[in-house]
C-alpha cells in the first residue's frame, strides 16, 4: 500500500465532510444522498488509516522506551512492542482489504430467480426448497423479501420463481449464489427407493434504479391479461397480469402477483431494468482476465456450483471444495458459513492476483 494514496484518500473525506456542512448542501437532497454514499463507503479505510498511525506513534515510543538502556524497563517496554506491532499488522492487512477493487453493485438490493432444471416435479420440489432457503436467509437478517412471481405445480413445486431482496448489500452476500445447484435424494414419488440427481438454476442480479437503465417507452410491448392458478383457472376476473417484452434484447417478464395492473407493470419494469443490467455487467466481466473470471466460479448459470447430497446429510460447494453437513439447517436459511467462505475465498484470490505490493 502507499501512503501518498491513503493521504489522498483522507484529504478527501475531510473535504466532503465539510461539504457536508455547506447550507447550500444541506438544501439538496441529491447531494446529500451523494456524499452520504460515498463517506460510508471510504470512511472505514480514512479511520483504519488515522488507527494505523496512532499506532506506528506508539509503536516508535515503545521501541525506543525498550532500547533506551533501562533494563528495569525493557521487558514491559518490549511485551508492549509485540502487542503494538501485531495490531500494527492487523491494520495493514485491514487496508490492503479496504483497498481493493470494490464491485460496484455490491450495495445494491437484489433480484433472484430460481428455476427447475432436469429432473421433472422433483426439479420443482427442490427449486420451491431453494426459494423457500433464500426466503428463510432473508428473513433470518431483518432483509425484507417479497416473491414477485412464482409458477407454481399444485404439488408444492415451482417452475419459476422471481424474487426481490431489498436491503443495502444484499448483493455482496448472496451473489455467488448464481449457477446450478444439484440435488441427490430420493423423490416423495419414488417407490423404488432410488435416488435421483436433479437440478435449479439461480440467478442473482442486482437490482437497477432507473438511474442505472434508461428503457424507452417505444422499445417495449406491454401485454395485459387475466392472472391464471394452477391447471389454468382464473384467478381475477380482471386483467391485472403484465408482460413486458424489451424489443431490441428480445428479454420478456411476465409479472402476475399483484391484483393491480400498475402494480404488476412496476415489479415487471424492475426485473427487466436488472436483466438488461446484468447483461452489462456479464458483458464487462467477459472481458476481464482469466484469473479474475475463474475466481469461485464465474457465476454463469450453465455452471455447476453445489451439490446437495440428503442421503449422506452433505452439501458440497465445488467452486472452493467445502463440505457441510446439517442439511435440514441450511434448507431453513443456515447459509451464512457457506457465504461467507466463498466471500473469503474470494477477497484472497483478489489479493493475491494483485501481489503484494508496495508496503503501507
Amino acid at each position: 500500500m502507499i501512503d501518498s494514496k491513503l493521504v489522498e484518500i483522507a484529504a478527501q473525506y475531510d473535504a466532503m465532510n465539510a461539504e457536508l456542512l455547506q447550507p447550500e448542501t444541506a438544501s439538496d437532497p441529491a447531494a446529500l444522498k451523494r456524499l452520504g454514499k460515498e463517506l460510508a463507503q471510504i470512511e472505514p479505510v480514512v479511520t483504519a488509516w488515522r488507527d494505523l498511525n496512532a499506532i506506528r506513534k506508539e509503536l516508535a515510543e515503545a521501541v525506543e522506551m525498550r532500547d533506551s538502556g533501562d533494563d528495569e524497563m525493557h521487558d514491559l517496554a518490549q511485551d508492549e512492542v509485540r502487542k503494538l506491532e501485531t495490531r500494527q499488522t492487523e491494520l495493514v492487512e485491514r487496508l490492503r482489504v479496504l483497498l481493493l477493487p470494490r464491485d460496484p453493485n455490491d450495495e445494491k438490493s437484489v433480484i433472484l430467480e430460481i428455476r427447475a432444471g432436469t429432473g421433472g416435479d422433483e426439479a420443482k420440489l427442490f427449486a420451491a426448497e431453494l426459494l423457500r432457503m433464500y426466503l428463510r436467509y432473508a428473513e433470518r437478517h431483518r432483509m425484507p423479501a417479497e416473491v414477485l412471481n412464482a409458477d407454481e405445480n399444485g404439488i408444492g413445486g415451482i417452475g419459476e420463481a422471481i424474487v426481490e431482496i431489498s436491503s443495502r448489500g444484499a448483493y455482496s452476500r448472496l451473489k455467488f449464489e448464481a449457477g446450478v445447484h444439484r440435488v441427490q435424494r430420493i423423490p416423495v414419488t419414488e417407490s423404488s427407493g432410488r435416488i435421483h440427481t436433479s437440478t435449479a438454476t439461480v440467478a442473482v442480479m442486482p437490482e437497477a434504479e432507473e438511474v442505472d437503465i434508461e428503457i424507452d417507452e417505444k422499445d417495449i410491448r406491454v401485454d395485459v391479461y387475466r392472472s391464471t392458478g394452477h391447471g389454468g383457472q382464473s384467478v381475477n376476473t380482471t386483467d391485472s397480469a403484465v408482460r413486458i417484452t424489451h424489443m431490441p434484447s428480445g428479454l420478456v417478464v411476465a409479472i402476475q402477483d399483484e391484483k393491480s395492473q400498475i402494480k404488476n407493470k412496476a415489479k415487471a419494469m424492475a426485473v427487466l431494468r436488472s436483466r438488461l443490467l446484468d447483461r452489462e455487467r456479464a458483458k464487462a466481466a467477459a472481458t476481464e482476465s482469466a484469473l479474475r473470471r475463474s475466481m469461485v466460479g464465474s457465476g454463469e448459470r450453465s455452471e455447476k456450483i453445489r451439490t446437495y447430497n440428503f442421503p449422506q446429510d452433505r452439501l458440497t460447494d465445488h467452486r472452493i471444495g467445502l463440505d457441510l453437513h446439517n442439511l435440514p439447517g441450511v434448507m431453513d436459511g443456515d447459509i451464512d458459513k457457506l457465504i461467507d467462505a466463498l466471500s473469503n475465498t474470494y477477497q484472497a484470490q483478489l489479493l493475491a492476483s494483485l501481489g503484494d505490493g508496495s508496503q503501507a
